[in-house]
């Protein structure tokens, strides 16, 4: 016990110690401070952004139906393309249709299919106008592949509506309050690209991180953006659902051998279209933002580097200034271990304030994320903790050579000190 209470009293002390050294050398311990604020704070924000976007961009994809899967022109690759068939072969995909829609749909797996279209547009209401506006062409059954949100007041296009392509538009909360303020907008007349649509109902949906967050965005039926916008269907996307009780992979086998009999594709000859799962987006979310997460850990390291040094600065000077305290304690009985615990646990408190001041700014940060974006920013209990961690490691590594310093002291020459 006498031991464990040697070592709080010194543990104690150290941290007094360390206090007064920071109060004796403010600049020299105040940059070391903020090497190691810097370095936790970054590990703290985007440890708590990636947390937020994970979980709203498994919400997003859950939204759509765990089993839809999506048919595109073009595939999802990192691949380099210099332009030339042998390294873009995708480039000459023939584009989507409507047919291949309908046509998929006929098939006995499938339960239902989409086709959508995405495009900005200048969209006005007398005297107001929003340019480049998000307005996306849907079929009629969008509602179902969308996914989540409510309409009210009003209502959505009907399939007929959407196969006549009349001007009809659905319009969300922040296009319907840009637009109109608190006046009802159910039936008014607004301008979309330049032609005149009548405002069915006003869509509710949860802001995320995919869809971009709170922005104004218009739903029209998609054959409407093609006679009445001069919309291209040249970048139109399928979505499938499969039929109840049949497993994805068997929809998915039966919507290529479609396509490839639809465009006589011989066998050999590789797909000139690409089946798109949620599993290989989830992959390339994962791929893009690890990749992200990487630099901002290097980033936070070099900001625990500078602090380390900080460290190994300031308790060098620590040590030279105590030579003789250091004597005299040696002299009066303290050990080698007595010595260099007392300068660790400096070496510690300095990395630890630094810790806790990243600590509290990151969390301040990942709260304002939360608050004024998308992005359901929150701060992971493992990431506090390996903050304190990692800020305690870079105290013991870094204040290492100043404390063996210290303990290696001969305790005559130390009290001879000047």
């Amino acid at each position: 016990m006498s031991i464990v209470r040697q070592r709080l009293f010194g543990m104690v002390e150290g941290v007094s110690i360390a206090l007064d050294s920071i109060r004796a050398n403010k600049v020299r311990a105040g940059l070391t401070i903020l090497g190691i604020a810097v370095g936790v704070f970054v590990v703290v924000v985007i440890s708590a952004a990636v947390h937020g976007i994970n979980a709203s961009v498994a919400k997003d994809l859950e939204k759509t139906g765990p089993t839809t899967f999506f048919v595109s022109r073009f595939p999802i690759t990192f691949e380099a393309c210099d332009g030339t068939d042998d390294t873009c072969k995708w480039l000459h995909n023939p584009t989507l249709t409507m047919s291949d829609a309908a046509l998929l749909e006929q098939l006995s797996s499938v339960r239902t299919v989409g086709a959508r279209l995405d495009m900005q547009r200048l969209i006005a209401y007398k005297d107001k106008r929003l340019s480049g506006v998000s307005v996306t062409g849907f079929t009629g059954n969008w509602q179902e592949l969308d996914g989540g949100g409510d309409i009210y007041p009003g209502r959505s296009f009907t399939p007929s509506e959407a196969t006549a392509g009349d001007r009809v538009v659905v319009i969300n909360d922040e296009l319907a309050t840009e637009l109109f303020g608190e006046s009802d907008p159910i039936d008014k007349a607004i301008d979309v690209g330049g032609q005149p649509f009548r405002v069915l109902g006003v869509y509710h949906y949860e802001a995320s991180f995919l869809a971009g967050g709170n922005k104004p965005r218009a739903i029209l039926p998609i054959e409407t953006a093609r006679k009445s916008l001069g919309a291209s269907y040249d970048n139109i996307g399928i979505a499938v659902i499969p039929a109840a009780g049949t497993a994805r992979a068997d929809a998915i086998d039966d919507v290529i051998a479609t396509m490839r009999g639809r465009r006589a594709l011989r066998p050999g000859i590789d797909n000139n279209f690409a089946i798109i799962t949620q599993d290989q987006l989830f992959d390339v979310y994962n791929k893009v933002f690890g990749a992200f997460f990487l630099v901002m850990v290097v980033l936070s390291a070099v900001g625990l580097i500078v602090g380390g040094v900080g460290v190994i600065a300031i308790m060098m000077i620590s040590v030279t200034e105590r030579t003789r305290e250091i004597g005299v304690r040696k002299a009066l009985g303290a050990t080698r271990a007595d010595i260099l615990w007392q300068f660790l646990v400096e070496a510690v408190t300095l990395t630890g304030i630094g810790a806790i001041i990243g600590l509290v700014l990151g969390t301040g940060l990942a709260v304002a994320i939360n608050k004024l974006s998308p992005i359901a920013a929150s701060v992971p209990p493992m990431a506090v903790v390996a903050a304190l961690l990692t800020s305690a490691f870079t105290g013991v590594l870094f204040g290492m050579l100043p404390a063996a310093r210290a303990a290696r002291l001969d305790p005559v020459a130390a009290l001879r000190y000047e």
